[in-house]
């Protein structure tokens, strides 16, 4: 039966509290007592660890209320989260919101206010994978500079996360082997190029209020079915791609102190970002899939004798490449061209502060 909604009004941080809080579940098998006390009661079950993951959402970074609809912004605020949990293999268990806002977007007038409708985003996803929202916090951002000069108010969101994961069998970036196989799920580059897109026309999007498939960037997937499977196929390590192919590699090359080879005739480039190259907005598709970021789909790597299927939960698998050792003088990441050369392949995606 669909929860009841109640328009957060301007009357206070209470009243909006109370909104969110009749939206969502008090108890579920892993929540003893959720939103109304000063900490929220988690049971984690027996003989599992506890996985926790944190990610802002700002605006102007990595939304924008003139582009992105205000159900996407709720929706891509958690899927940042939950990808992380599924690239440690872990299950979600709660989800904890603290947002600042501008007093105006409480408002709902003359529909659904913008954090109602963010909300309304945020909430479908957790629904669909059965995570209830057990606390956060709630502000209003500031409309004064530090020179108490008149600004505008920017919205601030922070979505922290816990899961369980099966003792010591949490998947690390650390994991990989010298030989291993390198795979990712699903296509690459798609999330960028509807990006692009949509800062070219936002108008084009305007009625996308729910997640449907094709909408990489606006509804990403997270991959936690996937992810909950990877330990059973003995997957030595893991990472979700979020700032790009090419730079979340690095990471994994990093904590595993291995180099890594990338075949570039078989990276899964998605259909977007090839409409993107033939529409000439682009001049390579491969370039959007490895280093084009917000995908959220996995990389991890396996041993060779370790048969992966084609499809994991629905979701196709793609074989890349694979680690070795590092030798002195040649570079960490390499790529295979088509024609059999070899060239290095920097970490190009994105990084904050760069």
């Amino acid at each position: 039966m669909p929860r009841k909604k109640q328009s957060p009004r301007s009357s206070g941080e209470r009243a909006l509290i109370a909104a969110i809080r009749k939206r969502t579940p008090q108890r579920t098998a892993s929540l003893r007592l959720g939103i109304g006390d000063d900490c929220a009661l988690l049971r984690p079950p027996a003989g599992h660890e506890i996985a926790v993951t944190t990610d802002f959402s700002l605006e102007q970074v990595h939304f924008r209320r003139d582009w992105h609809t205000p159900e996407s912004a709720g929706h891509r605020c958690l899927a940042r989260g939950l990808s992380d949990l599924a690239a440690m293999g872990a299950r979600p268990m709660a989800a904890f919101l603290s947002i600042a806002v501008p007093a105006e977007l409480t408002i709902a007038e003359p529909g659904s206010s913008w954090v109602e409708r963010f909300l309304d985003g945020l909430l479908a996803l957790a629904d669909q994978h059965r995570i209830p929202l057990a606390g956060g916090d709630t502000a209003q951002s500031p409309l004064f500079d530090e020179s108490g000069s008149k600004q505008t108010g920017m919205v601030s969101a922070d979505i922290v996360l816990l899961g369980s994961v099966p003792r010591k069998r949490a998947l690390l970036r650390s994991g990989a082997r010298p030989g291993d196989i390198l795979y990712v799920t699903g296509a690459l580059g798609g999330a960028e190029a509807e990006l692009l897109a949509l800062g070219r026309n936002p108008q084009a999007f305007r009625k996308l209020t729910k997640a449907a498939p094709g909408h990489p960037h606006l509804y990403p997937e997270p991959r936690l079915a996937v992810g909950a499977r990877l330990p059973g196929l003995k997957a030595t390590a893991a990472i979700d791609v979020s700032d790009g192919l090419s730079t979340d590699l690095a990471h994994l090359c990093e904590e595993s102190n291995l180099a890594a080879e990338v075949d570039a005739a078989i990276v899964p480039v998605h259909p977007l970002a090839r409409k993107a190259e033939q529409d000439g907005w682009i001049p390579s598709a491969l370039h959007l899939a490895l280093h084009g970021g917000e995908d959220y789909e996995l990389l991890f790597t396996a041993p060779p004798s370790v048969k992966v299927p084609g499809k994991i939960a629905g979701v196709p698998i793609h074989l890349i490449g694979g680690m070795k050792q590092h030798r002195k003088g040649r570079p960490w990441m390499e790529i295979t061209s088509r024609d059999g050369s070899h060239t290095s392949l920097d970490a190009s995606g994105w990084e904050h502060f760069r």
